[in-house]
C-alpha cells in the first residue's frame, strides 16, 4: 500500500474539512472558498499536447480575492484551429509567454492552500495541470466543483450545456470567450447562478481523479539531434527541453524540419556536422 506523503495527507484533510456541502439547521450551504480555474491548450491529450495559458481566480466567501494568469511558451505545434478559437498566436506566446515550469510551479504555489478547484468540465483542466505537475516532480491532489456536471443534472432540457450556451441562458456576459482567466470568471458566475436558482441542490465537491500515462523520456540520440538542429537554426537548447518525452522530442524535430526546411540530402557531404546528423536522423 502506498504511504501518504505530508502533502497528500494535508490535501485529504482539507478536502474533508471543506466537503463541503453540509447541512445545518435544515439548510444546505454552498461551497464559498475555491479556486476558479481554466486553461487553454494545444489539443485534447494531457500527454501529447501542452498548456498555453493558465487563468485562476481565488474566491473567499464567494468574493474574488486574487488572480493568477499567464501565457506559456511551448515547443509543441500550435494548430491554426486553436489560434482561431482562442486568438492566441505563436507570436504572443514567444513575446509574452513564460517557460512551462515557471508557469506551472507558479500556479501550484498560488493555489497551494486551496483544496477545491471550480471550472467547467474541470477534470479536463485538472488532467493537464496534474500531468505537468508530476513532470516537474510535484504532487497535485484536489477536489472539484464542475459546473458542467451540475448543468447536466439541473438542465436536462437544454440542447447545449457548453459554457457559452449556459452563459447565454443565464445572461452572463462573457468578457473574452476561450481565454483562460475570462472563462474561469464565467464558470464562477455560472456556479453562482446555478446556486441561486437551485438552492436545495447539493453542490458537492468531489475528488478529482486522473492518472497520467507514463511517458518515455527523450533518448540520448534524439537529444543529440535536437541540440544539433537547434544550433543550426540559431536557436537555444533550454532546460525545458530536457523534460521532453520521446514522442514530444520526435514531434519537435519534425516541426523544426517542417518550418526551417529539410536539408538537401544530395548536399549532405558538404553540410556542417550538425546538419549531417539531422540528415542521417531523417
Amino acid at each position: 500500500m502506498m504511504r501518504k506523503t505530508p502533502e497528500r495527507r494535508k490535501a485529504a484533510e482539507n478536502i474533508l474539512c471543506n466537503r463541503i456541502n453540509f447541512i445545518m439547521d435544515g439548510a444546505i450551504y454552498m461551497i464559498t472558498d475555491y479556486l476558479a480555474v481554466d486553461i487553454e491548450t494545444t489539443g485534447l491529450s494531457p500527454e501529447r499536447d501542452g498548456i498555453i495559458e493558465i487563468g485562476a481566480v481565488r474566491y473567499k466567501d464567494s468574493e474574488p480575492c486574487g488572480e493568477y494568469s499567464c501565457l506559456i511558451r511551448t515547443e509543441r505545434l500550435l494548430p491554426q484551429r486553436i489560434t482561431e478559437l482562442t486568438g492566441i498566436t505563436r507570436e504572443m506566446l514567444e513575446e509574452h509567454g513564460i517557460p512551462e515550469r515557471e508557469a506551472v510551479l507558479g500556479f501550484l504555489e498560488y493555489g497551494r492552500d486551496i483544496p477545491v478547484l471550480l471550472g467547467h468540465n474541470i477534470l479536463f483542466d485538472y488532467s493537464f495541470l496534474k500531468t505537468a505537475a508530476l513532470r516537474f516532480g510535484m504532487e497535485f491532489e484536489r477536489s472539484g466543483l464542475d459546473t458542467l456536471a451540475f448543468a447536466r443534472a439541473l438542465h436536462p432540457e437544454l440542447e447545449s450545456r457548453s459554457l457559452a450556451a449556459l452563459c447565454g441562458h443565464y445572461r452572463i456576459e462573457q468578457e473574452q470567450a476561450h481565454r483562460a482567466a475570462a472563462d474561469a470568471l464565467s464558470a464562477q458566475r455560472l456556479y453562482s447562478a446555478l446556486c441561486r436558482e437551485f438552492p436545495d441542490y447539493s453542490f458537492s465537491a468531489v475528488p478529482l481523479c486522473y492518472r497520467p500515462k507514463k511517458q518515455q523520456p527523450m533518448t540520448a540520440r534524439q537529444k543529440k539531434y535536437l541540440q544539433d538542429l537547434l544550433r543550426h537554426c540559431s536557436m537555444e537548447y533550454t532546460d525545458e527541453l530536457e523534460l521532453l518525452s520521446k514522442s514530444d522530442a520526435s514531434r519537435l524535430i519534425d516541426r523544426l524540419i517542417l518550418t526551417k526546411g529539410r536539408p538537401d540530402r544530395a548536399a549532405s557531404e558538404n553540410a556542417c556536422p550538425e546538419w549531417q546528423n539531422v540528415i542521417k536522423y531523417h
